[in-house]
């Protein structure tokens, strides 16, 4: 902590970059799991923290071609640069003035889901890229994903009482709609996990069939929309702010591109790009409902802590 306290104080502009970067950095590990997963290259490293045991980097091996070996070493490499950025990000927020407790909290969540998606991609390999250890790896990221948005937008308030920008049936409607994305999400491992992008030709698969999983997906995704247009009506009944319907608009189109890829690839037999970027597609999907949420309620900035409930209404609209 002295060395903190020596440390020049962080701005509130240097946090939003920092926390902007640990989003990118927390989208990025999901596309490389997805990279690792369609190249069949899950198990190019099979020993965990080495790649191969006595050796942290790839070494020839008869067994596995050097392209898969170097493109898990890649993803382990860019799961480093991840834990740099959430430290980073850590150090940043317990230095910032005046220091905010939101801010710290979210950053804190940083390194802490690092170390479990460690945890997670170690247990992972060391079980063969068991179904079931690959999903949970890849909704660690997806949490993430959605703490970071919220780190974010917390950059930008102070630490005053929080106040609600729309009313609260909205909210709940708007939660109702993220735990239908939940569930969507970890439908979408299930039809992974039974199809034929299991990271490693011989990682036994998820013993149901793929075509009912995808017809719970896209139930799922149905579902959502219509909770997405219902959403839309409400806010447009409660005159939202213009900070919230833009999200809500960019939220709309992602989801609507998801289901177009998605539909797609399972047209097209899964093809391994269309696959990876079905997976950043989920990763931008919860991004944008993240910020959605986050949207509806604000707190005093620093420079106006005694700003009222209408004021801090006002100034989301414009």
């Amino acid at each position: 902590m002295s060395v903190i306290a020596r440390l020049p104080g962080t701005s509130a502009v240097v946090m939003r970059r920092i926390a902007i970067a640990a989003l990118v950095a927390e989208v990025g590990v999901a596309i490389g799991g997805a990279t690792v997963r369609v190249t069949g290259s899950g198990l190019g490293c099979p020993t965990w923290p080495e790649c191969y045991p006595g050796s942290l980097v790839p070494t020839p091996h008869s067994d596995v071609a050097a392209l898969n070996q170097w493109i898990e070493f890649g993803n382990r490499l860019l799961g480093v640069a991840v834990v740099i950025i959430a430290g980073i990000c850590l150090l940043a927020a317990l230095n910032l003035r005046p220091r905010r407790r939101r801010v710290t909290l979210l950053a804190l969540a940083q390194p802490l889901g690092v170390v479990a998606q460690a945890v997670i991609g170690g247990m992972t390999v060391l079980t063969g890229l068991v179904w079931w250890s690959v999903s949970l790896h890849f909704l660690a990221s997806i949490i993430l994903v959605w703490l970071s948005v919220l780190l974010v937008d917390a950059t930008s308030d102070g630490d005053g009482p929080r106040h609600l920008l729309v009313g609260r049936p909205v909210r709940g409607l708007i939660a109702a709609s993220s735990a239908v994305l939940a569930a969507l999400l970890v439908a979408g491992t299930l039809v992974t996990a039974a199809g034929p992008h299991a990271g490693d030709a011989r990682t036994p698969r998820l013993d149901i069939g793929v075509p009912q999983l995808a017809q719970l997906h896209a139930d799922l995704l149905f579902g959502y929309l219509g909770l997405l247009i219902g959403l839309g009506f409400m806010l447009r009944a409660v005159a939202a702010p213009q900070r919230v319907w833009r999200r809500y608009l960019w939220l709309v189109a992602l989801v609507l591109l998801q289901g177009a890829l998605g539909g797609t690839q399972y047209a097209l037999g899964v093809p391994e790009l269309l696959a990876a970027l079905h997976v950043l597609g989920a990763a931008l999907v919860t991004l944008g409902a993240a910020a959605v949420w986050s949207a509806t309620t604000a707190r005093p900035p620093l420079v106006t802590a005694a700003a009222t409930a209408p004021e801090l209404a006002e100034a989301a609209r414009t």
